[in-house]
């Protein structure tokens, strides 16, 4: 079976948060189930700089404005499609904003341009190379069944995996000639929503079946709390949706063999991670006190992560003894607020601004607890990573968290089966109750290693998830055969 991935990030080439991960690692595991994987992705400057021997298999005049050219490629273990249209994607920057960080104004023509390019290669435009399904990822793909829905044509079959609701493509309705669409496609069993173009709410309603990345996230998008709008039609759509929990790159998260960590650990080995510990501390710039606890964060900066709630329990956590280790970017209060309390106090909190992937590997193996405190998660990689490295993961009770930790409660502690904190509310009070159970448990040094044991054996690699994608696709495939469509056109 063939299937095309399209995505407007993929580890390692380019990444701004978990959905590049996911993309990147999905496609070795789905080998294993005899799916072969092409992914489809825009042709950053990044990107192009990185290929080398490139095939171009298409090429089209004018793609939203100026000449394009479908380049395919094997790079970074990956068999790619690079869509290179450099009047849309050669330009400073990052995928979706400027070095200002506002959003590029012609957004809806550079991810229309991958959505269209998705399905022409859905159609068989590619000599030699047809897809059975065609995998769009998030708002920026979404677009793809629609083209493909009002196209006619060869039709594979569709799924869209929504990896943050929160995040919808909303576009002006002026523009539905320009993004190519049929006039009848601007209705509410089309792309229309709230009398705009919604890139993902065209996904949702033309795809043949819409995942999540958890099940838990599955059910809260459904509800008017947590669906942005498109609650009602994520109930519509019933059984069509599922939630297929992300998968972790054990090859990439694996303590026995990364290179960014001082020395080699398993879980039956612990006492080599104690060179981990003490580099964050070193690295950081912490206080050299290995029996302290050290919190760590590799997280975007922003509410939904939680971060405020860092920032409030600061005291909480400095009047336990306990050190701070975070990595990330994002709002501007919140980098200040944390580099003030780095200030403050330097050698219990540590903040590094940006993104870096061995920092990222370092925490993960030394630090001790991994805060996770998120208002909603739609599945979240970190905890996971987490997990692997024997740092125990502080989450809130939300989307994939839920789904990937097991709370160190009485019972779940005397049957052997905890693997972390998992907290509610979402709120300060809540968020301090978590750190403070983290340290009494921290201070029963039995309990906290037979958790870290558990924490280490959970099962967090892609294998179940990608048997789950592979049995979709024939799902799909079968549509597609039939030639039967879920919702039909009006």
């Amino acid at each position: 079976m063939r299937v095309l991935s399209v995505a407007s990030e993929c580890y390692p080439l380019v990444k701004t948060g978990g959905l590049a991960d996911v993309v990147g690692a999905l496609p070795a595991a789905l080998a294993a189930e005899g799916v072969e994987v092409r992914t489809l992705l825009p042709g950053y400057p990044g990107v192009v700089d990185a290929l080398h021997g490139t095939e171009v298999v298409q090429a089209e005049d004018d793609l939203f404005g100026g000449p394009a050219r479908l380049l395919a490629v094997r790079a970074a273990g990956l068999d790619l499609f690079v869509l290179d249209a450099p009047h849309l994607y050669a330009r400073p920057g990052g995928p979706y904003a400027g070095p200002d960080r506002r959003d590029w104004p012609d957004n809806a023509q550079r991810f229309a341009a991958l959505g269209w390019m998705a399905a022409s290669v859905g159609r068989g435009a590619v000599e030699g190379w047809a897809p059975d399904v065609v995998h769009a990822h998030d708002w920026q793909a979404g677009l793809m069944p629609a083209y493909l829905h009002y196209g006619g044509g060869r039709r594979p079959g569709t799924v869209l995996t929504v990896h943050n609701l929160a995040f919808g493509g909303w576009f002006p309705a002026d523009l539905l000639g320009a993004l190519r669409l049929p006039a009848h496609a601007f209705d509410i069993e089309g792309v229309e929503f709230y009398g705009g173009i919604g890139f993902l709410k065209a996904g949702l309603r033309l795809a043949d079946r819409v995942t999540t990345v958890s099940p838990t996230y599955a059910r809260e998008i459904t509800t008017p709390e947590e669906g942005y709008g498109l609650d009602g039609l994520l109930r519509a759509r019933g059984t069509d949706l599922r939630g297929i929990l992300n998968g972790l790159d054990t090859a990439v998260w694996d303590p026995t063999r990364d290179p960014h960590l001082p020395k080699p650990f398993d879980a039956a080995r612990m006492t080599a991670r104690e060179a981990s510990r003490a580099a964050l501390r070193h690295r950081m710039g912490l206080d050299d006190d290995p029996a302290a606890l050290v919190l760590g964060a590799v997280t975007r900066l922003t509410p939904q992560k939680g971060t405020d709630l860092i920032l409030a329990a600061l005291p909480a956590i400095l009047a336990a003894g306990m050190r701070l280790a975070v990595l990330g970017a994002g709002e501007a209060g919140l980098e200040d607020g944390l580099q003030r309390a780095a200030a403050e106090h330097p050698d219990r909190v540590a903040v590094r601004i940006g993104y870096d992937e061995a920092l990222a590997h370092l925490i993960q193996a030394g630090c001790d607890a991994l805060l996770v405190p998120s208002r909603f998660e739609p599945c979240g990689l970190t905890q996971m990573a987490a997990l692997r490295y024997g740092a125990l993961p502080v989450v809130s009770r939300v989307g994939g968290l839920t789904d990937t930790v097991i709370d160190a409660n009485e019972a779940a502690l005397a049957v052997g089966a905890a693997t972390g904190i998992v907290f509610a509310p979402v709120t300060p009070a809540g968020f301090e109750g978590a750190l403070a159970r983290l340290a009494a448990l921290w201070h029963d040094r039995d309990s906290w290693a037979r958790t870290q044991g558990n924490a280490m054996a959970a099962q967090v690699g892609w294998e179940a998830s990608a048997r789950r994608y592979a049995a979709l696709y024939r799902e799909v495939v079968a549509i597609s055969r039939s030639g039967l469509t879920v919702f039909t056109e009006t």
